[in-house]
């Protein structure tokens, strides 16, 4: 192949990628926060209604329009959870639930055919919540393990039970409901019960519904399956049907998953703002609301983004009473704490998120093999409170020697902690008896050192 043939190939596959990016700009996201739910369920202390209480308004002030308040179709319906409590007393204080919802189950039909809701239905009536999000199950093991219904049975149970919401639950502002269907083990669904999937969703095109979200609950399916099932829905219920994924964390893919969703068709996720979710995290809002600020989509400018970074953080650390993670990408301490300047995120630099955009600040980590002198520098200013000037070139080139012969001698320190720190930057300090002249760390300082 010539060069310019090759040349013309490698556009080609670019623009491939460009055209992605300019779909994921124009995506105004589709957001359902579930972090009165999902973070504490993976929290090992959960929330209280007082702590649900505090949290709602701060959801509402940060933008989002769609807030479940909880979850209604639990296990025991008849022994009641913090959730029902906070519902309760939204409905007694006569407060503002526009926008909101409540995941359901099903109901049941009596021998004779007769339609009977779920406790979790009648509850969503009792407290006034306006919309929900109405589970299903739709793989072999799902429909029997779980839903404990067959497939015919589904098929004439999900009708019905989406005319009763349809019927008895005023929506917002008096209006009809939205209502959601969550294939709660969509993935599964669509790996192993294809044409029963396609069945239900052939059916929900004919219903009154909002639209429908799959969730990936184990985090186990790779982004391009995800994707493809993504597909597949919209094939079968085009806009202005709505469709939401979910995605859990347990392989790693959570992020990548719910951009091959969005490119697929899909119009958002639901999740919690903070990364915290019932197994080892998931796909938070907070996470998505980011990565599409990194690539300058405009509808993200609708939320309080300065406040994203301390708002994520506040919510995981309320549920957890521990500190967030700090290697968490994005949303963890140590995402913008640099250990070598060539890695800084700038503002103006494609693909980039600088910490400002989403209301955080960089920081410094000394790591004894990569960091390097203004890194040094500026973890020395952090720690001392003194200026940039305090800390010249000659002697953290010096501290760097020093980290490099400490651990040629089998020494491994933490020079991060402070005492270390300052222990190396006094022994650094011996090799200029006579002193030495300040000098001003530029921009130019920050770049990669040879």
């Amino acid at each position: 192949m010539s060069l310019p043939q090759a040349m013309e190939n490698a556009r080609a596959v670019l623009a491939e990628a460009d055209a992605k990016l300019e779909k994921l700009r124009h995506i105004e996201p589709y957001l359902i926060d579930v972090s009165l739910r999902e973070n504490p369920v993976g929290s090992n202390l959960g929330q209280t209604r007082h702590d649900k209480l505090h949290i709602l308004p701060k959801l509402r002030e940060f933008g989002f329009k769609n807030i479940s308040l909880g979850t209604l179709d639990y296990d025991l319906p008849d022994e009641p959870e913090v959730d029902d409590d906070f519902m309760l007393e939204l409905r007694a204080a006569g407060a503002d639930m526009t926008g909101c919802f409540a995941f359901t189950a099903l109901g049941t039909r009596t021998s004779d055919g007769r339609f009977v809701p779920s406790p979790s239905q009648e509850k969503l009536q009792r407290y006034g919540v306006p919309n929900t999000v109405h589970e299903i199950y739709l793989s072999a093991d799902g429909m029997s393990r779980y839903g404990k219904y067959s497939f015919e049975e589904l098929c004439k149970r999900l009708p019905a039970s989406i005319r009763w919401l349809y019927d008895n639950i005023r929506g917002d502002h008096g209006g009809r409901p939205r209502i959601f269907i969550n294939i709660a083990d969509g993935c599964d669904a669509f790996a192993g019960n294809l044409e029963d999937t396609c069945k239900v969703l052939a059916l929900l095109a004919g219903q009154p519904i909002e639209g429908v979200t799959i969730e990936d609950d184990r985090g186990t399916f790779l982004p391009f399956q995800v994707g493809a099932y993504v597909k597949v829905i919209r094939s079968f219920l085009p806009p202005p049907f709505k469709i939401l994924v979910h995605i859990h964390g347990g392989a790693g893919f959570e992020n990548a998953s719910v951009v091959e969703a969005l490119l697929n068709g899909a119009d958002g996720i639901w999740g919690g703002l903070p990364k915290r979710a019932a197994i080892i995290g998931h796909a938070s809002i907070g996470e998505l609301l980011a990565n599409l600020a990194r690539v300058n989509n405009p509808h993200v400018q609708q939320y309080r983004m300065e406040q994203l970074l301390p708002l994520a953080t506040y919510l995981q650390e309320l549920d957890d009473l521990v500190p967030v993670p700090d290697d968490l990408p994005i949303l963890g301490r140590n995402a913008y704490r640099l250990t070598v300047t060539a890695f800084e995120q700038r503002a103006l630099r494609f693909m980039d998120l600088a910490p400002e955009a989403i209301g955080g600040q960089y920081g410094y980590r000394v790591c004894a093999v990569i960091s390097d002198g203004p890194v040094i520098a500026r973890r020395l200013a952090e720690v001392t409170g003194r200026p940039l000037t305090d800390f010249p070139q000659a002697i953290t080139t010096q501290m760097i020697c020093l980290m490099r012969r400490d651990l040629r001698a089998g020494k491994r320190i933490d020079y991060d902690q402070p005492p270390a720190l300052l222990q190396l930057y006094e022994r650094a300090k011996e090799a200029f008896p006579d002193g030495i002249a300040a000098d001003v760390l530029t921009d130019s300082s920050m770049e990669r050192q040879p």
